[in-house]
């Protein structure tokens, strides 16, 4: 189908289309300018890939020898992480200590009976008390669960309750401590003394403490002394589940194994004679004496079984050995249930012919009972933890003990009596990444330096831990640097620096990275074929050469990383201290990488004012062009229709003639 002209409206002489072809030669510059603004933002992205590469690099390498190396932290080993852990810091001195977890700390956790989903609380001012934190809860009255969240809103870090159903059909209220030991027991006042004993938690009782002795006694080596039960004590029966609590220390003496012979008999002086001043002495006695042989020492006696029960009826129960100490520790006696015999007193004999025994504080004491109130379901009883370390025993009101051992915190699991060794140690795995994020690094940077000054597409195939993705997007980047000398000299730096000797204390026998297992070819040092990668400087890791080197020579290899030679306490030779001098130059504020990237800020902002100056330009041609051919379209219309009216005047003639 022809074309239609409309006047106006199309142009007959198509000088659009002309125009945009001749405005298409005039855009070739500014497009040229285009792609040369792309190609800068492309290098500049390679540049600033290369500077994170470098960071990277620069980065592991200082953790290998600033402050804060890995070398210097310390981990605790447990032999049985279930029954004991640990956690260490590097304040922490390398150690191996026995333990054995007698108890751990609890908190008091008490629950009701079964109580049917109906029940109400009322309402009252309840008063619980935890340690010597108390917590008091006016309470307007309502459900169990109203309750608990409002003893919870109170509570916060002392005190909870939930509601549960136990039994279907039923709920019960728990009511729990949330602060571990001994001496935090959960205790009750006001309303609250009612609502256990309504809601079945716990039973009012007495007699449930009676303090027998606090003064010291002392019983000496060879002889026997008796505690009586006074007062409330003396008719008291004895419950299952009650302790009896005391503290003892023990005063070893030194045994003397010299003896001594007789002196033997006095003999008298002889006397002597004098004559006109001559004096004549006496010849001396003599008595013969037998010769002496050195009696036989006593048997030494060591009985730690000093303690023992005494019954009103006169029947006894021996306790447990004690232990020596020379200060005063606590010990604690369960009492099983003696039939309803009451105490009379505690007997102690010391048979021991070389140790004295002092006791003081002496305490019978049920320990579920508090406050005058035994719980009737008691989910678990505040207790410290007892921890034995190295045959010494520990007591602490948490599981957490972290003033044992300097640096070290402590964790009680679970009790048992196994004993568990808890070792503190350099923290090697922690030393080995470091030095395998080292080594990852360094082959990242040399990989994106290989591929991108060098044209062969090997150095991207070789590069198996790249996904396709990655190495396609890798294949793009071959070759742009490959006038770029100063990154092939940096490169070739670095190698040589992963490859040279440092100063340690074992001189040649621990110089080289390569005598801890890592080398260009470090997995294949038996094969003899020849592999071009080994020749792009990318370093391997033989782990059991690694994992040996670190479980021996720990010191060393922190030196042949980074080391003081002279004395300043400030390390300056090493790999990593080399590896970090080398590369702060390109990173750093104002280094040769951000020199490179504003150098093509500096280009790429040249090209834009080049293409705002060619845009104006251009729109001044296309107008130009615009204005012209439209003169011209113009001037053709006039000739067409000056052409067209001649026709028609002689058109016209012609008709009158």
């Amino acid at each position: 189908m022809s074309d239609i002209y409309v006047p106006g409206i199309r142009s007959r002489l198509k000088t659009e289309t002309i125009v945009e072809d001749l405005m298409k030669i005039e855009r070739i510059p500014r497009d040229r300018a285009e792609k040369t603004i792309e190609g800068l933002e492309t290098h500049k992205g390679y540049w600033q890939e290369i500077g994170r590469r470098i960071g990277s690099l620069r980065e592991s390498a200082r953790t290998l020898y600033s402050h804060q190396n890995p070398f210097n932290e310390r981990v605790a080993r447990s032999s049985d992480e279930l029954i004991l852990t640990g956690t260490a810091t590097r304040q922490a001195v390398e150690q191996e200590r026995s333990f054995i977890v007698r108890q751990i700390a609890k908190a008091d956790r008490f629950l009701s009976e079964p109580l049917e989903n109906s029940f109400r609380v009322s309402a009252g001012n309840y008063s619980f008390r935890v340690g010597e934190s108390e917590i008091s809860l006016n309470f307007r009255g309502g459900s169990l669960k109203e309750f608990a969240e409002a003893l919870n809103r109170r509570g916060r870090d002392k005190i909870q309750a939930g509601v549960l159903a136990v039994k279907p059909g039923t709920q019960s209220l728990l009511i729990e401590s949330l602060i571990t030991g001994a001496d935090n027991r959960l205790s009750f006042g006001g309303a609250s003394e009612e609502l256990i004993q309504q809601t079945g938690m716990a039973e009012k009782v007495s007699g449930s403490r009676q303090d027998i002795r606090e003064a010291s006694l002392t019983v000496e080596a060879g002889r026997r002394a008796s505690v009586p039960f006074g007062g409330e004590a003396s008719a008291a029966s004895v419950r299952g589940g009650m302790i009896l609590s005391l503290e003892s220390s023990t005063k070893v003496a030194p045994r003397d194994e010299s003896s001594f012979p007789p002196s033997g008999p006095a003999v008298p002086k002889p006397g002597s004679a004098s004559y006109g001043g001559v004096t004549i002495e006496n010849d001396s006695s003599s008595v013969p004496v037998p010769p002496w042989t050195p009696p036989p020492l006593p048997p030494r006696v060591d009985d730690m079984a000093f303690l023992s029960l005494r019954f009103t009826d006169g029947s006894g129960a021996a306790l447990p050995p004690l232990k020596d100490s020379e200060g005063f520790t606590k010990n604690e006696f369960h009492v099983s249930d003696m039939g309803g015999k009451a105490v009379a007193s505690i007997e102690i004999v010391n048979n021991n012919t070389h140790r004295d025994l002092s006791i003081r504080n002496v305490v019978l004491y049920d320990p579920e009972s508090v406050g005058g109130y035994r719980p009737k379901n008691a989910v678990s009883t505040a207790q410290d933890a007892v921890v034995e370390m190295d045959g010494i025993e520990i007591r602490r009101s948490t599981n957490n003990i972290d003033d044992l051992l300097p640096g070290v915190t402590v964790t009680a699991r679970a009790p048992s009596d196994r004993p568990v060794s808890l070792a503190v140690e350099p923290d090697r795995e922690g030393v080995k990444d470091a030095i395998i994020a080292m080594v990852g690094n360094y082959n990242r940077l040399l990989a994106e330096i290989n591929v991108l000054t060098r044209t062969d597409g090997r150095v991207v195939e070789e590069l198996n831990y790249l996904s396709s993705d990655e190495q396609a997007e890798m294949k793009k980047r071959l070759g742009a640097f490959s006038g770029e000398n100063s990154l092939i000299q940096f490169k070739n730096t670095i190698q040589r620096t992963a490859g040279s000797p440092y100063p340690t204390t074992e001189g040649r026998e621990l110089a080289l990275l390569a005598q801890i297992g890592i080398s260009t070819d470090a997995r294949r040092a038996g094969s003899t074929s020849y592999d071009a990668s080994r020749l792009r400087g990318y370093l391997e890791i033989d782990e059991k050469a690694l994992d040996a080197a670190l479980a021996v020579k720990l010191p060393v290899i922190q030196q042949l990383f980074g080391s003081d030679t002279d004395g300043d306490l400030i390390a300056d030779t090493g790999v990593a201290y080399t590896l970090d001098s080398l590369t702060r130059p390109y990173v750093e504020t104002g280094g040769i990488v951000a020199l490179k990237t504003g150098t093509i800020d500096s280009k790429i902002d040249q090209e834009q004012r080049r293409i705002v100056n060619l845009d104006r330009q251009l729109e001044a041609k296309e107008a130009s062009l615009k204005k012209q051919y439209g003169q011209m379209e113009n001037a053709f219309t006039r000739m067409e229709r000056t052409s067209s009216a001649l026709e028609q005047r002689m058109q016209a003639m012609n008709n009158n003639r």
